[in-house]
């Protein structure tokens, strides 16, 4: 039997990870040097868990510094101080470094690497979360299991009953902050009017 790994322990590791570029098991090796972007603690009750850094991440090592980021900040209720701060606030997004763009110029998806590398160990060592924000698909397949084969309206919509299931930590599903889904929220006006009062008072109920 091993002994518990430390929260430290798995970060140590996770930032000196090279698998994408240099073991890949799936798609081509990652184009650029890999940079491992995560924020955690052990002191943590709430949990960001995203897609995968994009260009702006990815220049800057800080999750959600762009536009999304902002948006993300406003449904929380939240300043940069107090997401920025890892005693408080934990992020930790299904690709743990950006994953490339495609022949468009969108991101593409998170590695497929990362997941099964690197979440159980991460979680393990962060037995005091107590809610995790899945924001978009990649997360509510991971996080809530059974979700495969609903589209991300139909999940997010089911939120009441998704975050009012046992276990532990609660999830509670979001969509991503994007610009790309402004039109999501016109089509969907009870995401903010409902969902993001909630929200606003599980986080700060958290961080009290």
């Amino acid at each position: 039997m091993t002994a518990k790994e430390t929260l430290e322990e798995v970060l140590q590791e996770l930032r000196a990870c090279r698998i994408c570029r240099d073991a890949p098991r799936y798609l081509p090796p990652l184009p650029h040097q890999p940079r491992p972007v995560i924020q955690a603690s052990v002191t943590a009750r709430l949990c960001i868990a995203g897609q995968a850094p994009g260009t702006r991440v990815h220049a800057s090592g800080r999750p959600f510094t762009d536009p999304s980021g902002v948006r993300l900040r406003r449904w929380l209720g939240i300043d940069e101080t107090v997401f920025y701060d890892p005693t408080k606030v934990a992020v930790v997004p299904m690709g743990f470094c950006f994953p490339g763009q495609d022949r468009k110029g969108g991101d593409l998806p998170p590695r497929r690497e990362c997941a099964p590398t690197w979440q159980g160990r991460i979680f393990a060592a962060m037995p005091q979360v107590e809610l995790v924000l899945a924001i978009g698909r990649y997360a509510q397949d991971w996080h809530l299991g059974d979700q495969k084969g609903r589209d991300l309206t139909a999940v997010v919509a089911d939120w009441r009953a998704l975050l009012g299931r046992p276990g532990f930590p609660r999830v509670l599903p979001l969509p991503h902050p994007s610009w790309r889904n402004n039109a999501w929220l016109r089509r969907n006006p009870w995401f903010e009017a409902e969902l993001v009062p909630v929200l606003q008072q599980e986080v700060a109920r958290l961080l009290a």
